[in-house]
């Protein structure tokens, strides 16, 4: 297939040699565990210089869509290198079928990427790794390579284009939104914000000191970025700082006097405990979500404390238990190790009430600062006790101002 011939994907001019090669999943809602209501790209790059280059494949059933894009501008045959920043499946799912179909004269990875690809699949090139601070000539534009082990794998690393100001800045950056836009000028500020936010707490929040690292390394070394194209989502070709501002703040841990409350309720008592919490705290002035299990999704929790400075969590007693969606959510932020938080435990029981302990402890293992002790109700609370609940949400919002 040749440049120029009609196919039925093509690509988007980026720069004057970088072109937008990937794929369009509008489809998928779940990613790791997290919602993806919007669905997600899956973004490769097609240089075009004397060595003809492409940064990144796509998950695997998008690679006919990857090829189609690839010939919208070349052969792809014409293809001479091929580079892997990041051996995810969703990244290089398609990598073995793009080899096979191209047969590039070399495919390069990080040192880490070298292993975890051999150890993914059965490639039929040889991949070449690169290290930290090497450059790859291109003939007429020079690749620089920049390692960002563990974000958010060990293998994790960076393109960055210099003669273009183009860094291809790998699970940095994006957000799981498919879209026609392929740039984030094109979208709505709000959702941008919105999905960056999700990305960054379901994915990268554990990962907030070594994000803080990479800015500083990145600020460092003095590149001059006019566009980040991340892997996932839009490419930012206009303010570009404002994305990285947004992950400065993410990483610091920056908080707004904020409550989160989430929970889950059989007969409308914890309900109604979470409601009167969240009244108390939204007249104490403090920016309240409460968050029903049933409708909330993990990971819209997740995102909603990426900027919180409390958490309080609600279940009743089943089996002897936490209700199974509190369970779920408190496994799953666990993993996210959110920071500096204060928080409660509540909840209503029958006849032994051990939920509201297991929740204590949970919140403990993430070191939450428990305000008070856990607060049980049974059956069901009545004046008295919401109005402790109004309190609780008094006393939390007290300690948010410390």
């Amino acid at each position: 297939m040749t440049a120029n011939v009609k196919t039925p994907f093509t690509a988007v001019k980026v720069t004057d040699r970088v072109h937008w090669v990937g794929a369009i999943d509008w489809g998928v809602r779940d990613f790791h565990g997290y919602a993806t209501r919007r669905g997600t790209t899956y973004n490769a790059y097609l240089i075009v210089a004397d060595k003809v280059t492409l940064v990144d494949t796509v998950k695997a059933p998008f690679v006919g869509e990857l090829l189609a894009r690839v010939a919208s501008v070349v052969d792809p045959a014409r293809i001479d290198y091929v580079i892997s920043n990041h051996a995810e499946m969703d990244h290089s799912g398609g990598l073995p079928e793009v080899l096979a179909a191209v047969r590039p004269e070399r495919v390069f990875a990080s040192t880490l990427g070298v292993e975890a690809l051999s150890e993914h699949f059965s490639l039929p090139s040889e991949v070449t790794a690169v290290k930290e601070g090497e450059s790859l000539s291109l003939g007429g534009a020079t690749l620089h390579f920049v390692e960002a082990r563990m974000l958010h794998w060990p293998d994790s690393m960076m393109t960055y284009l210099a003669e273009d100001g183009l860094l291809m800045s790998n699970d940095a950056f994006g957000m799981h939104l498919a879209s026609s836009q392929r740039f984030a000028d094109e979208l709505e500020e709000a959702v941008l914000e919105d999905e960056a936010a999700k990305y960054y707490a379901n994915i990268l929040l554990p990962l907030s000191p070594l994000v803080a690292k990479l800015l500083a390394k990145v600020g460092n070394l003095n590149l001059a970025i006019d566009v980040v194209a991340p892997s996932h989502g839009p490419i930012w070709r206009k303010d570009t700082g404002r994305v990285v501002d947004w992950y400065a703040g993410w990483a610091a841990g920056k908080a707004k006097r904020k409550a989160v409350i989430a929970y889950d309720t059989m007969w409308q008592s914890t309900a109604a405990m979470a409601r009167a919490m969240g009244d108390g705290l939204a007249a104490a002035g403090v920016e309240t979500k409460v968050m029903p299990l049933r409708e909330s999704h993990r990971s819209d929790v997740a995102t909603e404390l990426l900027q919180a400075g409390a958490l309080l969590v609600g279940s009743p007693t089943l089996n002897n238990g936490v209700f199974p969606t509190v369970a779920d959510a408190l496994s799953y932020l666990k993993g996210l190790k959110p920071r500096n938080l204060v928080g409660a435990a509540f909840g209503s029981y029958g006849w032994s009430g051990e939920a509201v302990g297991q929740i204590e402890e949970s919140l403990q293992a993430m070191k939450v600062d428990l305000v008070a002790q856990g607060l049980k109700v049974k059956y069901v609370p009545g004046r008295e006790d919401l109005a402790a609940c109004s309190a609780l949400g008094h006393r939390v919002a007290e300690r948010l101002r410390t």
